[in-house]
């Protein structure tokens, strides 16, 4: 049997590559893909070739293929159809995180049922939610307090949905681009530019991918704030003001990162069980403001300069069957 996947095969240029199957295996499953989902975060910098090389290693995802820069096969966000092997999940809905591949066998045991009630296109967004849910986890979020998101991408507006839940917690999304304030509004969230950010807020959350948003989250931290920076700069220097108010606030700047459960869950939570978390979580239809197009698989290689060269805040699905 034979599958498409899509390759990254230099700064900015990608094609699709077939690849022969093996069947599947004891505890194994054929899974046939509905639906890809593009973070566009880290897969533009993936696309883009900046992943350092201190970080090959960890930025590996489960079932990449080649090495950084060049060629490799990268993604994590599938949702398909059991086919074949795991006859407990056989003709069920899926979410492996798996690279863009048209069909693929992986183990069953990294095949998570997706909930009846949640859309393919919106099942799409489990590892965003996941890394936010993890987000929320390192915040450690405490009723009342006021708190600023800075960046309204996906993963920054998944953070402000699910911390906005937080009895009594006055929450604002910061974001340089005012058309972010139409997706923030429909997630019910509270928007503002960067001009208008609320100043002491007690818990910040950076998402923004961007110096000028760190700086920001600095200057509005009121006294002991914390501080989580999710975002990932891939190669790029951050200066930081760390000698103005950041000692005299007692300010505290706490890095998020979803390889590892967050510490106050460790132990309590698995992997797994954290992506099935996120997956029931993604039952919310509010949510779909965070997706854009479909586009075909076939056309994924323009799609992907396409969206690395306009950086936006929605996940763009990829589409492999004509019911999504």
């Amino acid at each position: 049997m034979t599958a498409r996947a899509f390759w990254t095969v230099g700064p900015g240029r990608g094609e699709l590559r077939a690849e022969t199957l093996p069947p599947p295996g004891a505890g194994e499953a054929l899974v046939r893909t509905l639906a890809t989902g593009i973070s566009r975060g880290t897969e533009t910098l993936v696309f883009a070739g900046r992943v350092p090389a201190s970080q090959r290693a960890a930025m590996r995802c489960p079932f990449q293929a080649g090495e950084f820069p060049f060629p490799v096969k990268y993604g994590y966000a599938a949702v398909g159809v059991v086919e074949a092997g795991a006859p407990a999940l056989s003709g069920r809905r899926v979410f492996c995180l798996h690279p863009h591949q048209d069909r693929f066998v992986a183990p069953a045991a990294m095949l998570h049922p997706v909930p009846d009630a949640v859309p393919t296109r919106r099942a799409v967004l489990a590892a965003n939610m996941e890394t936010a849910l993890n987000i929320a986890w390192d915040a450690a979020a405490l009723p009342g307090e006021r708190m600023l998101v800075i960046g309204a991408g996906v993963v920054g507006l998944l953070a402000a949905h699910l911390l906005a839940r937080v009895p009594g917690a006055a929450l604002t999304v910061i974001d340089s681009d005012p058309a972010k304030a139409r997706v923030a509004a429909a997630l019910g969230l509270a928007f503002a530019l960067p001009a208008d950010a609320p100043a002491e807020a007690e818990l910040i959350v950076h998402a923004s991918g961007a110096a000028e948003g760190l700086a920001l989250a600095l200057a509005r931290a009121a006294f002991e704030a914390r501080i989580v920076e999710a975002s990932w700069f891939g190669d790029r220097p951050v200066p930081l003001a760390l000698g103005e108010a950041f000692h005299s606030r007692r300010l505290r700047l706490v890095s998020s990162q979803v390889g590892a459960v967050a510490a106050p869950m460790r132990g309590r939570r698995n992997h797994a069980e954290r992506l099935a978390l996120a997956l029931a979580l993604l039952d919310d239809a509010r949510l779909d403001a965070l997706l854009d197009g479909p586009t075909p698989f076939d056309d994924l290689p323009a799609t992907m300069a396409r969206l690395a060269a306009r950086p936006g805040a929605l996940c763009h699905v990829v589409a492999y069957d004509p019911s999504v």
